[in-house]
């Protein structure tokens, strides 16, 4: 297949675009690199060394003789472009990474929610009516979130998208009714992603454009068989306080003697995934289109779930490491249970990486060789839910902060 992958430099994105040439299609990147312009803003940089985009490109097509083709375009700004290089390339599936990713950045302040809403909103509406109004029969594969449905406990399973409900009538009489499940996002981030739901929706039913919406728990790990093959091909891999994942960026703070900051009691439950499987869900999920007039087809993307205080003491009880219970930035229960479906992907065939399999080595192994790359000042969560959260959260969980000698 020819495969547009929006938002293919980052960190899902890149090892998808590998994996995806690795299996003999036709790969275009399409990337603003807004991720590394953040990256300026925020004075951090990835843990692992990044070469540019073209450069990734090169060492790909030295390594294995396949080109990935890079075009440099905003599509939550550049409608015209995108429209038109939809008209003049045709892909045969689009998969769409292209969204600002960290509910902590969202968060920041008014001018990151702003931020946030334009570029997820924009981006992923110019891309629906772009391809709408091109008529390119393009499978759509859309990298969602399990943070839309919130992490509220209902004691029962959280099923794949829809919810079968059973309503009165004015006669009184019972009638079944297929809705989507109700979402309670926690963050602006996630609410963009409760949004797109929306919009493929509409445009399924009104111009039935053939959608999938994957809703993937936390990743973590660095390495798939592809980026293993050179150096310069690593992912990126995000330790800092916005945009590090928790449990990555509880293995970089073993590696560099900082404390696992667990947030109020860590009694909340989290899905994940190993990039490894994520990558995988999402070439199951192309080979498995919906037809065109058909619902957007939903699957969680994820393979297991943990309580966060559960995932600390795992890798303090691996590495040593202190745990430190700060103040939740977050406006969320102090506690949560988390049930989640997963049967769709299961039954694709897809064969789960779990934390116990030793990869987490895999990992500290990263961490600790790059460690010297790591900023300290970065590491902790800054980004607050709400102002009065703020004025509790922990700024020194290392408590190096200056003491009275009084």
């Amino acid at each position: 297949m020819k495969i547009a992958v929006l938002g293919g430099d980052g960190f899902v994105g890149w090892p998808t675009v590998l994996h995806l040439s690795d299996l003999g299609h036709e790969i275009h990147i399409i990337d603003n690199l807004s991720r590394r312009w953040i990256d300026t803003e925020l004075g951090v940089q990835s843990l692992t060394p990044m070469d540019s985009i073209q450069e990734r490109c090169r060492i790909w097509y030295e390594l294995t003789g396949r080109r990935l083709h890079f075009h440099l375009i905003d599509i939550a700004r550049d409608y015209q472009i995108l429209r038109q290089w939809l008209a003049d390339h045709k892909p045969d599936s689009i998969i769409h990474f292209a969204e600002q990713r960290a509910a902590p950045y969202s968060m920041k302040s008014d001018r990151h929610k702003v931020y946030t809403v334009n570029n997820n909103v924009n981006a992923t509406h110019n891309l629906l009516t772009a391809m709408v109004e091109t008529g390119i029969d393009a499978h759509l594969v859309h990298l969602g979130t399990m943070g839309v449905y919130g992490y509220s406990s209902v004691g029962a399973a959280i099923p794949e998208g829809y919810l079968d409900v059973e309503i009165e009538n004015l006669e009184g009489e019972k009638k079944g009714l297929e809705v989507l499940y109700p979402t309670k996002p926690g963050s602006v981030y996630h609410m963009t992603k409760s949004m797109d739901q929306i919009l493929f929706q509409f445009y399924a039913q009104n111009d039935g454009l053939r959608i999938t919406d994957l809703h993937q728990g936390i990743v973590w790990g660095t390495h798939t068989e592809q980026t293993q093959r050179h150096e310069q091909l690593i992912n990126r891999f995000d330790y800092d306080g916005d945009y590090g994942t928790v449990l990555n960026r509880f293995l970089i703070q073993a590696a560099i003697d900082y404390p696992l900051t667990v947030h109020g009691t860590g009694g909340q439950t989290r899905a994940f995934i190993h990039i490894k499987d994520s990558v995988k869900c999402i070439e199951l999920a192309l080979d498995t289109p919906p037809a065109a007039g058909d619902r957007v087809k939903i699957y969680n993307q994820m393979t297991e779930t943990h309580r966060i205080r559960d995932l600390a003491k795992l890798i303090s009880d691996m590495t040593g490491a202190r745990i430190a219970n700060i103040a939740n930035p977050r406006k969320e229960a102090p506690e949560n249970d988390l049930i989640v479906k997963n049967d769709q992907f299961l039954a694709l065939g897809l064969e789960p990486t779990t934390l116990a399999e030793g990869l987490l080595d895999e990992v500290v192994e990263v961490a600790k060789k790059y460690a010297h790359r790591v900023d300290r000042s970065r590491v902790r969560a800054l980004s607050a839910w709400t102002k009065d959260i703020a004025n509790r959260v922990e700024t020194d969980p290392e408590g190096k902060r200056l003491k009275s000698v009084s």
